[in-house]
This record gives C-alpha cells, sequence and structure tokens, in this order.
C-alpha cells in the first residue's frame, strides 16, 4: 500500500506542479533504451488523452492508465523501474 501511496503521489505531484519538474529525477534515452524488453520495466504513459490521440510517437508496450486505476502496481516486483512518459 506504501509504494501505491508513493506512486500516486508522485503522480499527483507531476500533474500538479509543473514548476518543479526540472526536480523529478529524469532517465536518458540511451538508459531507457537499454531497458527496454525487460520485465524489470514498466513504462506509463500518462500524457492527457487528447495529446495522446493526436501524438503520431508512442512507446511501444507503454501502458496507459484509465481513470488513476494502479491496482497493477500492487503485483509489481520492488525491483521494477516505473518511467512516466509526459512528453
Amino acid at each position: 500500500m506504501k509504494r501505491i501511496f508513493s506512486f500516486l503521489a508522485v503522480l499527483f505531484f507531476l500533474a500538479a506542479t509543473p514548476l518543479f519538474a526540472d526536480s523529478v529525477p529524469k532517465m536518458e534515452k540511451e538508459a531507457l533504451k537499454s531497458l527496454l524488453g525487460s520485465n524489470k520495466l514498466v513504462i506509463l504513459d500518462v500524457r492527457q488523452d487528447r495529446d495522446w490521440n493526436a501524438s503520431q510517437q508512442k512507446i511501444k508496450d507503454a501502458m496507459r492508465v484509465d481513470n488513476g486505476d494502479l491496482s497493477f502496481a500492487m503485483k509489481l516486483p520492488k525491483d521494477t523501474t516505473i518511467v512516466l512518459y509526459c512528453a
């Protein structure tokens, strides 16, 4: 439950405080590419629906979270890297 709460707090923080975006840890493209295909990586596309629908660029196998349902996160191993994609 603590993990879910922390994850929700991060999502809220990212959505509600764009002024602090520079303080959120970022992953370089090369580092992300090296993890693609790993079962220890989950990519969440957190763009708004209109932005996601209009985009020609989508990361293969990225998950969309509908209505804030993060129940799947409770089943993830603790060493899973969770990447939020919002570009």
